[in-house]
């Protein structure tokens, strides 16, 4: 089969992205990976699916897959590029668009040159949630990783995160504790590992390792789960720009029970047709 793709990308992490309203196939991992594969494939780091609603209080079913052809509960930067590429394809009109997601029912807001507001949700911080094994929650935890103990918030937005707090993400050792992290057996479903260096209490910078994938240009709900585990330490405020390698994203969160919003860009790179 034929099928047409939109590669795009938000803040470098880059999608493929598929109407399979218009176009009637089933995705399976192995087309993932084949679409994903940047020798002989297009390329990318999720490949994101618009499918018809389940729910009538909703617009559209949003799917992710990482390269490795694994479904996902969530992508905040494939979230935003979700909502352009369906007014784009005129599938809307809307500028207030709702998703159902396999982590729950998320709000997108198309802002004026493409720039789009995600409506995250409350973060999850029971370990069970996450999930994650602790016996309670805490503000931190200690991980053990090859016989050294790391200090990490862990979190769920929608998907695990484990973050750490660097002292300089050029620095940080990214690649090495990157995969350790994310495989670790205290995160049963794996882990996306966050490596944050506080620059003021309104200024983060974030390289993030995201599970299945690797380290990415930027990751929208990495950027979430960093702000909100800098607030609940008392190092950040409410508002926060993070800078990434690929960009930068705002995010806020008003606490406890509150959802966090992220508002970022959006981009299309090209189009095109490519057999299955």
């Amino acid at each position: 089969m034929q099928l047409q793709f939109t590669k795009m990308h938000g803040t470098g992490n880059d999608f493929v992205v598929i109407d399979l309203i218009s176009q009637h196939y089933q995705l399976h991992s192995r087309d993932v990976r084949k679409l994903a594969d940047r020798h002989f494939g297009v390329g990318c780091d999720q490949v994101l699916v618009v499918e018809p609603p389940q729910s009538p209080l909703v617009d559209f079913r949003y799917r992710i897959f990482n390269a490795d052809g694994k479904e996902v509960e969530q992508c905040g930067n494939g979230a935003r590029c979700f909502a352009r590429f369906v007014r784009e394809k005129r599938l809307t009109t809307k500028k207030i668009i709702s998703v159902e997601t396999a982590a729950g029912v998320i709000e997108l807001r198309v802002r004026p040159n493409h720039d789009v507001e995600v409506n995250m949700g409350p973060p999850q911080f029971e370990p069970a949630l996450i999930p994650f094994a602790a016996s309670a929650r805490a503000p931190k935890y200690p991980l053990l990783v090859e016989g050294k103990e790391l200090e990490i918030g862990a979190l769920s937005m929608g998907n695990p995160h484990a973050i750490l707090r660097v002292n300089n993400t050029t620095r940080a050792d990214v690649e090495h504790l990157g995969p350790l992290i994310e495989a670790h057996p205290d995160f049963p479903q794996r882990v996306n590992v966050g490596f944050m260096q506080v620059v003021s209490e309104r200024e983060i910078r974030l390289r993030v390792y995201e599970r299945g994938v690797g380290e990415t240009l930027a990751c929208g709900t990495g950027a979430c789960a960093a702000v909100v585990y800098g607030i609940t330490r008392g190092w950040l405020r409410e508002f926060v720009t993070v800078s990434l390698a690929g960009g930068k994203l705002t995010v806020s969160w008003a606490g406890e029970g509150k959802p966090v919003i992220m508002t970022g860009p959006t981009a299309i790179v090209f189009e095109g047709t490519i057999k299955i």
